[in-house]
């Protein structure tokens, strides 16, 4: 198919720096995983305007690194910042993972990794620590305009709603993306062969910088992601924590599938070309995989790094997961911490943001299938998976 739309990486790498005046990238290996991406875009995607959109998004997503290696060397003091002890929400998607995140950063004590600084992880030139970015209410206001599409319905955000760390992996060119490349050809082998360690090294580098512009507490941190890299966050972060959310595969399968059809349209426009089931069991199969890998790197560390919580629990009672986080990382919980935490939940009732619907057929799926393949996960009763 001929478009006018190209994904020639040289040529966005030239866009990139013709855009912010910088042409450092880093020492963080960035190339290879921009080229494999690019391949991914350009063989999948055939909507003019999906192509745009993505092409405009890698172009960002170069620019935007090249702000952050510029402050990394104009700032040098964010390097004293210490990352301690940072706490690593994941598990299957769709199983609470953001419920929770946003609870526990409702804590004073605590702090996300918000969406506006995934957004704009570079600091607004002569900035000083504390001080609100320039570019956060224009955000804001764009978010709050978004407010009552389909994908909010699935993953409510606002300006200050605590984020994955995908969304800062991606400036490493590596990592998930935005979740529907790692279905397709080629970035999907492409990532399954990767080294971790790198990509958890940039994230920690980020991390550093946005401690140096807004000052905080502990760190909570979540994706589903974070299954494939137990290893190497703990060579990163070897203070880490972790909180495991478990959720029934029968649900989580046609729900991150719905997701997945949500935000692929969002960016790649018309996939209609594309095989929706084929996609539909890919969906399955990488976080069947991502699950296994996880808890096997799991069954080499002490328990004491981890806490269990089933989605269930956390609808029947969320402040009892809460305190058994702080109980379990022997964390102090204030009063006023307390008080904030049950604010949050009384303002934040299950379904607050609408509810979607989704078909698992649609998807090439049967509740077969998925007891199959996830057998090795119902069946090992250490694990709280009751819906």
């Amino acid at each position: 198919m001929t478009t006018s739309v190209t994904f020639n990486a040289d040529e966005l790498v030239a866009e990139a720096k013709e855009q912010t005046g910088f042409s450092d990238f880093g020492e963080l290996p960035y190339r290879e995983g921009l080229e494999v991406l690019l391949e991914t875009y350009d063989r999948n995607i055939r909507d003019p305007e999906g192509r745009k959109r993505c092409r405009t998004r890698v172009v960002t997503l170069l620019a935007t690194r090249l702000k952050c290696e510029n402050a990394f060397k104009t700032i040098p003091e964010y390097a004293n910042e210490e990352v301690v002890a940072p706490i690593f929400v994941t598990g299957l998607p769709r199983s609470g993972t953001s419920a929770l995140l946003n609870l526990l950063v409702a804590a004073p004590e605590n702090r996300g990794l918000l969406q506006w600084e995934v957004q704009f992880p570079d600091p607004w030139p002569g900035s000083a620590q504390g001080e609100e970015d320039p570019r956060y209410p224009y955000l804001a206001k764009a978010l709050e305009e978004s407010r009552d599409s389909e994908f909010a319905k699935i993953h409510y955000i606002d300006a200050d709603t605590p984020e994955e760390c995908v969304l800062l992996h991606a400036y490493a060119f590596t990592g998930v993306q935005l979740g529907f490349e790692v279905m397709l050809e080629p970035y999907r082998s492409w990532l399954l062969k990767q080294d971790l360690v790198p990509m958890y090294a940039y994230q920690k580098r980020q991390m550093q910088m946005l401690s140096w512009r807004r000052p905080g507490g502990r760190w909570m941190l979540k994706a589903p992601a974070h299954m494939w890299g137990i290893d190497a966050i703990l060579e990163v972060f070897p203070d880490a924590r972790f909180v495991w959310c478990h959720r029934d595969p029968q649900k989580v399968v046609p729900s991150i599938n719905s997701m997945n059809r949500v935000v692929m349209g969002m960016y790649a426009g018309d996939c209609s070309h594309l095989d929706e089931q084929e996609i539909g069991r890919a969906v399955m199969e990488w976080y069947a995989m991502s699950l296994e890998q996880g808890l096997a790197m799991r069954e080499q560390l002490p328990a004491s790094r981890f806490v269990d919580c089933s989605q269930a629990d956390f609808v029947a009672d969320p402040m009892r997961v809460v305190e058994s986080v702080y109980a379990a990382f022997d964390l102090p919980l204030a009063a006023e911490s307390r008080a904030e935490l049950e604010a949050h939940i009384r303002a934040n009732p299950q379904g607050k943001h609408g509810r979607h619907e989704y078909d698992l057929a649609a998807y090439g799926l049967t509740r077969d299938t998925i007891a199959e393949r996830f057998a090795f996960y119902t069946g090992d009763s250490r694990w709280p998976i009751s819906d």
